[in-house]
């Protein structure tokens, strides 16, 4: 009787390790589109989401055309002239260049040694080399991302106490943001 117990817990944890996931993802994805359809009030599910996709693609697409590109760049202007609005944009717009784009900031992991007595290190990543203008020469920028959580540290450390690592970034965000288990394999 506790031998099928346990086989009949084991396969349920197998199901739900399968399942969970899945449904949780699909819900995701569903609440995402009903969203985005409820805005802007659509009889067709999902249609919300395509009209979205093709409206920033269209935008992206002419933001690349030199001739767009030069509105942009003085719309860029004007915004980071007003005060509370500058703040906003911008970080928006470097958090999500963090991200995409050709100015990608989470493409340098490295292992930095927090506590040398203790061996204790921390996977990180280099989002600036040059910290001259602060007077820092010896120093590097490194932010480190928490697990399962969009927030993380950004701390100031010594070149010295970091090492770079021979894995890609979106592997090390992967490994940090699911606590180490996912391991480094890109899939």
């Amino acid at each position: 009787m506790k031998n099928t117990l346990r086989t009949i817990a084991r396969y349920f944890f197998s199901g739900m390790l399968f399942i969970v996931p899945l449904l949780a993802t699909g819900y995701f994805v569903f609440w995402s589109f009903a969203q985005l359809d409820g805005l802007l009030n659509l009889p067709y599910p999902g249609l919300g989401f395509l009209i979205i996709f093709v409206v920033i693609t269209l935008f992206g697409y002419l933001t690349s055309n030199f001739a767009v590109r030069t509105v942009t760049d003085w719309f860029d202007h004007v915004i980071n002239r007003i005060p509370l609005i500058k703040l906003i944009y911008s970080s928006l717009k470097d958090l999500i260049g963090a991200f995409v784009g050709d100015k990608r900031k989470f493409n340098k992991p490295v292992l930095v040694t927090i506590n040398k007595e203790n061996t204790l290190h921390q996977i990180g990543f280099v989002t600036q080399e040059d910290l001259s203008d602060l007077g820092l020469t010896d120093m590097v920028a490194v932010y480190f991302p928490h697990s399962y959580a969009f927030s993380g540290n950004h701390f100031l450390v010594p070149r010295a106490s970091i090492k770079p690592l021979n894995i890609s970034g979106p592997s090390a965000m992967k490994f940090i943001v699911s606590g180490g288990i996912s391991g480094f394999k890109d899939q």
